[in-house]
């Protein structure tokens, strides 16, 4: 009972099409902010209906999730809306939250093929291809057939999940080479095992890095320790001033785009399914190495 759509527009063209095919006679959705990316998608659905936002982690500056119980939910909600992994902040739900009766929307970005997921507690999933499936421009839409085939008024023909699934995915001309990109990760996902798999190379990957953290007395991580993502490690150094002398030598060691973003400051290894874990191995001897030269 779920259509999966090959579209396009980037995870950010959904942030307009949940509400424009889930608000229904609704005026009322709810949001869950937990970092850049849920505050996106807060903004875009303020064009369309009025956003209750159930629970915020910005006092924390983005460093945790709010305890579930602290959730101001409206069981009349068209739809709660949540981000399970925040690229920038390191954030990620290693829960899903439940919703009742209310459809559950999930921006899956970051995660998706990074571990099983149970498709039935979710009334929409979308991602973004260019973390764990292809090239950016393919964005993937899991949406369950009840929630199809009432769009607001005024929905462009091209934001209307229906005319998609009633299409093939091809209602104009699709991105052809991200398809045929895709299709080759997904085979080659399978011969590693599957995603099954593929989550027990992620948890290795991430808890050496941050067993290399917490070891340390030179670096520290700004995220609490029951929501650190799998996928986007930030870490700090004890000296905010060696951070480009860092990045320096990081990059002659072949260790290149961990910057991390100004509003988290310090550094971010992104290591996605394509990230072998020789790669983070690699991280984790760089950086101690920069350690001892630095003590």
């Amino acid at each position: 009972n779920y259509r999966v759509l090959f579209l396009q527009g980037g995870a950010t063209s959904q942030f307009a099409m949940v509400p424009m095919n889930l608000l229904r006679e609704k005026r009322r959705a709810d949001y869950v902010n937990t970092g850049a990316w849920s505050k996106k998608a807060i903004a875009e659905a303020r064009r369309y209906c009025d956003v209750n936002v159930v629970a915020s982690a910005e006092d924390s500056n983005f460093t945790t999730i709010p305890e579930f119980d602290t959730w101001q939910l409206n069981k009349e909600a068209a739809y709660l809306h949540y981000t399970p992994n925040e690229t920038i902040g390191g954030v990620e739900f290693h829960w899903v939250p439940e919703a009742g009766d209310v459809p559950l929307v999930v921006d899956m970005s970051s995660t998706i093929l990074s571990r099983s997921i149970d498709v039935s507690r979710f009334g929409v999933i979308y991602a973004g291809a260019q973390k764990n499936i292809g090239p950016a421009g393919l964005t993937v839409v899991i949406v369950r057939d009840d929630l199809t085939g009432e769009t607001i008024a005024g929905t462009p023909s091209m934001y209307d999940y229906q005319l998609h699934a009633d299409s093939g995915s091809m209602l104009n001309t699709p991105p052809t080479y991200g398809w045929y990109l895709a299709g080759l990760v997904f085979s080659h996902l399978k011969q590693q095992g599957g995603v099954a798999a593929m989550a027990e190379v992620n948890q290795r990957k991430s808890q050496r890095l941050y067993d290399a953290i917490e070891q340390s007395g030179f670096y520290a991580s700004p995220v609490d320790v029951d929501c650190r993502s799998w996928m986007n490690v930030p870490f700090t150094l004890a000296d905010a001033s060696l951070d480009a002398e860092f990045l320096v030598q990081a990059k002659a060691a072949g260790l290149l785009n961990l910057k991390c973003h100004r509003s988290v400051g310090g550094m971010r290894a992104s290591i996605y399914n394509a990230m072998p874990e020789a790669g983070v191995a690699a991280l984790i001897d760089f950086m101690g190495e920069f350690e001892r030269t630095q003590s």
